[in-house]
């Protein structure tokens, strides 16, 4: 008799993964979008399982009940009136079951029903064999507990690992009528391999087939399997409709790839390629793309990447992350964001980096393309061909510290065309700072001496003596790199910087809320004498951003080109508020200054001396509001020109169901001035609104803007965003149309927008 239920069980334990496999993708889509916490929670009760809700499960033993029993013979017995046979997870109940105990045949008829925490069933009959685990079920209908799915099958059959069941339907809707269903005249599944058949299956959305497939196959369990996933669907206006059909490729356990014609409808057909490995220490993924003769341009485009990372040892491991594009507009032309499509550099690097208890080493090897058409091959970085660091980090006590920072780099150039009339040719650079610091720590303050000694020195190539006279200086419309006399320039000095704050504390209240206040008022002092670096070229150098981390830089500068000089005081203050109940910060702080004792000497070529006595001023703050509302500002102010260089400031607004709204300024003098807006708003339990608009107040004009509505039924959601942006530094714009259909625990149609909104949209995963 205790067959009888691992034998129903059975059925569901196969026919279950088929509903489960073609939702894995989906499932909790509206979760993750923020939207609702459950992507069930707009259906209401199934019908017909009321007897679900006082069912238990927590049965210990074995246990028949019924109204009566009947003995046949010496071998069959016959169950009558309210049987249930209960088993540890598992419930089965007939109105009659007949058991014969010789051959292990049982007949199980009237209001079959069966439940198990996955899934539960009715059924008009079921019979088989439990010595051999077979068993047919006839008029099943059957729902998933968790995922919701439900359906109905004519007839199920297993017998063993394999499982047939016919006339077989799926939905995640509500029967009688639901909104879309699956349909297939037979489906086969195999428990042992993890895959499914299905033979003349339909997809419908309502009673209208949509999709039809003669033969499908499909995993019914987490191992993957080969086959198409779903196509999507977009529109741009430089690429016309945008048709994208999957295919993944189930190469080993540890290997996958997925080919994706793409077929763009003023462009021709591409084709997108993904491969993934993985092993036990290391893993990466290639991506290629490959576009021949673009109807647009009459030519073949493609992309390549390749990303790479591994572990070689305890303490070591190796990244890549190589790129290549065939063109200066592939981006512009293909990305999907406006961060993307202002891609100037395309970055490539191989190296090796280690790491262990105070120290740290890597070598590095780099490349740059320019893929900006408006600008000129020398504004392309040199080529590190490799970089090689090693740091040294060591205290042997409380008030001691020391270390050393090494670099050395071999740069490269590469020129075309007029330009190479200027050649940059190879250069060796080695860098070297050892340094010593006497940290005094105590829970009130501290003070941190740090004495330190760079050298820098340069190996050059014949190559970077120039003709002047073939181009004068500005005149070629760049810059020709300086004359460099002596090839092995080099500069030594020291740097002593002194470190110093005090830590305040109290307890207050802010907007009711008890409060733990902190004050700490920080001086860092920096000396650096002047050196002349006229003869120094200009590999990487930049003048680093300005704000509140910079002062307490030694160095103005990024690279190892130039050493700042500095005779200069920091002085700053900081305060943040932390709430007692649960130490989140609620407020926070910051003021700071460089006070100029000296002339700033060390400058780019082509820069003036900086006479200023003191630097911006830099303030900012963070506010929040509970957990709804947080406000944050960003002010420079340089009191030698009386007038603001950088000003930023954020309102962003937190809701139920994913509400959310930002509200941003962002000012940076004679650069940009901008103002960004986005948001999400539901509009009851259905409907949801999102938009953003970013507005360049300096130009005029709108970088980016798109809007969209999404609405959200029980087992079904679409939605629609139409987008207006800036595709290229030229000005131009284009627009772009995103549909989606959701059929909730199948998949998605359509191009998906959630990708696109969580780059677009601050906090719109939060």
């Amino acid at each position: 008799m205790r067959l009888l239920i691992p034998a129903c069980a059975a059925v569901l334990s196969l026919s279950a993964p088929l509903a489960g496999a073609a939702s894995g993708a989906s499932v909790g889509t509206a979760s993750d979008r923020g939207h609702v916490a459950d992507p069930w929670a707009l259906c209401p009760a199934p019908l017909g399982y009321d007897w679900l809700a006082a069912l238990d499960l927590s049965a210990e033993d074995d246990l028949i009940e019924a109204d009566r029993v009947d003995v046949r013979g010496k071998d069959v017995y016959l169950l009558e009136g309210g049987v249930e046979l209960r088993q540890p997870g598992r419930w089965l109940a007939a109105d009659r079951v007949q058991f014969t105990h010789s051959s292990s045949a049982y007949t199980a008829e009237g209001s079959v029903r069966y439940a198990d925490p996955a899934v539960a069933l009715t059924a008009d009959r079921a019979q088989g064999r439990g010595d051999r685990s077979a068993v047919t079920l006839d008029a099943v209908h059957y729902r998933l507990r968790g995922l919701r799915g439900n359906g109905e099958a004519a007839r199920a059959t297993v017998e063993g690992d394999q499982a047939r069941l016919e006339q077989l339907t799926y939905s995640t809707c509500d029967a009688p009528d639901p909104a879309w269903h699956l349909r297939a005249r037979s489906v086969e599944l195999d428990r042992e391999r993890g895959v499914g058949v299905a033979r003349h299956a339909s997809l419908r959305v309502g009673d209208v087939p949509i999709l039809w497939l003669p033969y499908a196959r499909f995993p019914i369990d987490d191992r993957r399997q080969t086959g198409f996933l779903y196509p999507t669907l977009g529109y741009s206006d430089e690429s016309g409709i945008d048709v994208r059909l999957p295919f993944y490729w189930n190469l080993a356990p540890n290997l996958d790839a997925t080919l994706t014609p793409r077929v763009l409808g003023r462009r021709g057909v591409l084709l997108d390629t993904e491969f993934r490995y993985l092993t036990a220490a290391h893993g990466g993924r290639i991506e290629a793309s490959w576009l021949p003769d673009d109807d647009l341009l009459g030519r073949d485009r493609g992309s390549f990447r390749w990303r790479h990372d591994g572990r070689l040892a305890e303490y070591w491991r190796v990244h890549a992350d190589l790129n290549d594009v065939s063109d200066d507009r592939y981006f512009e032309d293909f990305g999907d964001s406006l961060q993307g499509r202002s891609i100037s550099l395309l970055a490539s690097e191989l190296g090796v980096f280690g790491r262990g208890p105070g120290w740290r080493a890597s070598i590095v090897a780099r490349n740059w393309d320019l893929i900006d058409p408006l600008l000129s091959d020398l504004n392309e970085p040199y080529r590190e061909l490799p970089r090689a660091r090693f740091g040294l980090d060591r205290a042997p006590n409380a008030s001691l510290r020391f270390g050393i920072d090494a670099e050395a780099v071999a740069f490269t150039h590469r020129l075309s065309g007029l330009e190479s009339t200027f050649q940059r040719g190879d250069a060796t650079r080695f860098d070297l700072t050892p340094w010593v610091e006497f940290p005094f720590e105590r829970a009130a303050g501290y003070v941190r001496p740090r004495l330190a000694w760079r050298h820098t020195g340069y190996s050059l190539s014949h190559d970077w003596l120039s003709d002047l006279d073939d181009c004068p200086l500005f005149d070629c419309g760049f810059a020709p790199p300086p004359f460099f006399p002596n090839r092995s320039p080099s500069r030594s000095t020291a740097i002593t910087s002194v470190d110093a704050a005090l830590n305040f504390e109290r307890s207050t209240s802010l907007f009711g809320d008890a409060m733990l206040q902190t004050l700490q008022p920080r001086l860092y002092y920096l000396r650096v004498p002047y050196e002349n670096q006229d003869d120094l070229p200009v590999f990487d150098s930049r003048e680093l951003t300005f704000g509140f981390d910079q002062l307490f830089r030694t160095n103005r500068f990024s690279g190892a080109d130039r050493q700042a000089d500095a005779n200069q005081l920091t002085v700053a203050l900081s305060s943040r508020w932390l709430a007692q109940a649960d130490g989140r910060e609620r407020l926070a702080l910051h003021i700071g200054q460089i006070r100029y004792f000296d002339d700033l000497r060390v400058q780019l070529p082509f820069q003036p001396v900086d006479r200023r006595s003191g630097s911006a001023y830099v303030a900012g703050a963070d506010l929040h509001l509970g957990d709804r509302w947080s406000i944050g500002l960003a002010q420079q102010w340089d009191p030698e020109i009386d007038s603001t260089l950088l000003s930023g400031a954020q309102l962003s607004y937190r809701g139920d169901r994913g509400a959310l709204a930002n509200v941003a300024y962002r000012y940076r003098r004679g650069v940009l001035e901008q103002v960004d807006g986005s948001f999400v708003l539901p509009m009851g339990a259905a409907w949801r609104w999102v938009g953003r608009w970013n507005y360049s107040l300096l130009d005029e004009s709108t970088l980016e803007a798109f809007g969209g509505i999404e609405w959200q039924g029980c087992c079904v959601a679409w939605r629609v965003l139409g987008r207006h942006y800036v595709r290229n530094r030229e000005g131009d714009t284009s627009n772009a149309l995103f549909v989606e259909l959701e059929l909730k625990g199948l998949g998605s149609l359509g191009r998906s927008t959630e990708d696109f909104l969580q780059r677009a949209i601050l906090g719109y995963t939060d």
